[in-house]
């Protein structure tokens, strides 16, 4: 039968031709037993691993020497679909000749960029990534085993995304740091959800305990609290370099302005024997801020409160607080 009547030809060019060499003909498919470990003098390590999305399972063969932990060989024996028997070979492959503690270091990523006919392509289609999660989560089993630690001992931050190893803690931070706010965004920073899905939201390959929809949802909402208790906290302290002009309270806007004309502008006026007061703040459709003005004293009749004296109080205002701000006086 042809490949085409298997699998629809379009889906097929997306397996690299080293993953349709392993599916055919793997090279380390097979198994070590007690008699040949102990006639090679290794420890022999079998570790099991089922993925229960698609039902796939793989059982893992290292050979050890305990001297220096270096794996001598390794086997696998994988029961699923081709792109799984695929990774699992390549899996293999990749453990051979390292040490336990190097072995457990290769992720997923490693096997398919293995697999690979050239850098920039992948391996295998997005749907299929999940198959290469397996490798890695096998050789987790037999280090655990060889070191007598639990698996969970290898893994430092929850995982978001298996297929990209991606973790809750590297998403919260991006997405604050970038102020991301768009699932797209974050699979563009991060590569989470762009191959399998699962991670996305419910209802995909896999069910997952955080999916980025809700990691999205709450970090926004989380920000979003900081930043409302910011501007508490700056109109009560009367600080506000850590508090954006645009995201202040009216009341935090208008403290805001009375702190730059005491500290830089009302000096400079009162050393001509003039002053100002605020009238009004209003904000217009295209997000600008009029600030009303007054002027007092001899700057009430000075013609430059018009032109110089005006624009280097409009200066200090968007220097110091928002580039949107208009001064306007009356």
């Amino acid at each position: 039968m042809a490949k085409n009547d298997l699998i629809g030809g379009s889906i097929w060019d997306e397996y690299s031709q080293n993953v349709q060499d392993r599916m055919n003909n793997p090279k380390f498919m097979g198994e070590i037993t007690q008699d040949e470990a102990k006639a090679r003098g290794g420890k022999l390590i079998v570790a099991d691993f089922g993925a229960e999305s698609c039902g796939d399972a793989v059982r893992l063969y290292w050979l050890v020497d305990e001297k220096t932990d270096r794996i001598m060989d390794a086997k696998f024996k994988s029961f699923g679909c081709g792109t799984a028997v695929a990774s699992s070979d390549t899996m293999a492959e990749l453990c051979i000749g390292k040490t336990v503690d190097e072995a457990v270091k290769i992720t997923n990523l490693d096997v398919e960029r293995a697999m690979r006919d050239n850098p920039d392509t992948p391996a295998v289609p997005p749907q299929k990534m999940h198959c290469s999660v397996m490798a890695y989560d096998v050789i987790k089993a037999a280090a655990a085993q060889y070191k007598g630690v639990d698996p969970e001992h290898f893994e430092d931050e929850i995982i978001v995304c298996e297929c990209a190893r991606v973790s809750l803690g590297t998403i919260k931070e991006v997405i604050r740091l970038n102020d991301l706010r768009t699932v797209e965004e974050i699979t563009q920073y991060t590569k989470a959800g762009a191959f399998c899905k699962s991670c996305v939201r419910p209802g995909g390959h896999e069910k997952r305990e955080y999916y980025l929809e809700d990691i999205l949802a709450e970090t926004r909402a989380e920000m979003e609290l900081e930043e409302k208790q910011a501007v508490l906290d700056a109109q009560i302290s009367g600080k506000f370099d850590d508090v954006s002009f645009e995201n202040m309270t009216v009341v935090g806007q208008l403290k805001a302005i009375e702190s730059v004309i005491d500290g830089e502008i009302r000096p400079m006026l009162m050393m001509d024997g003039g002053d100002m007061e605020i009238l009004d703040l209003q904000k217009d459709a295209e997000g600008k801020f009029d600030v009303y003005i007054r002027y007092m004293g001899a700057c009430s009749g000075c013609a430059s409160g018009a032109t110089g004296t005006l624009y280097a109080i409009e200066n200090v205002l968007q220097e110091n607080l928002s580039p949107n701000i208009r001064v306007l006086p009356i």
